[in-house]
């Protein structure tokens, strides 16, 4: 990905672009399979379900009520509306692979 050296953002055409060259789809193809994918993360958190990505992480809605809150320069209280929230979990497998390679990168350079 072109952005991993410069260590920026990795975009969805970033992603596109990994999966034309390493899987051999045409880059169609490549960005038809990222869609179908996001897609369905989509879909499934939309209809309540939990996504969990063996390996990967696990995404979940949750439901937080409503409160009142402090406008922090005003002092006015605020009631903030009942919503829903996505967390992000990664597995303990990202964590360890994320872990070493920030470690790995920081001692060859």
């Amino acid at each position: 990905m072109k952005n991993r050296e410069q260590g920026g953002t990795v975009v969805k055409e970033d992603l596109v672009e990994c999966v034309y060259n390493k899987v051999g789809f045409t880059r169609q193809e490549a960005k038809d399979a990222v869609e179908i994918i996001l897609n369905e993360i989509k879909i499934s958190l939309a209809g309540g379900d939990d996504v969990r990505i063996s390996g990967f992480a696990g995404f979940h809605l949750r439901d937080k009520k409503a409160r009142n809150a402090r406008n922090p320069r005003s002092g006015e209280v605020v009631l903030i509306r009942a919503r829903r929230v996505l967390t992000f979990k990664p597995s303990q497998q990202l964590l360890i692979t994320t872990n070493r390679l920030v470690h790995e990168s920081k001692n060859s350079g």
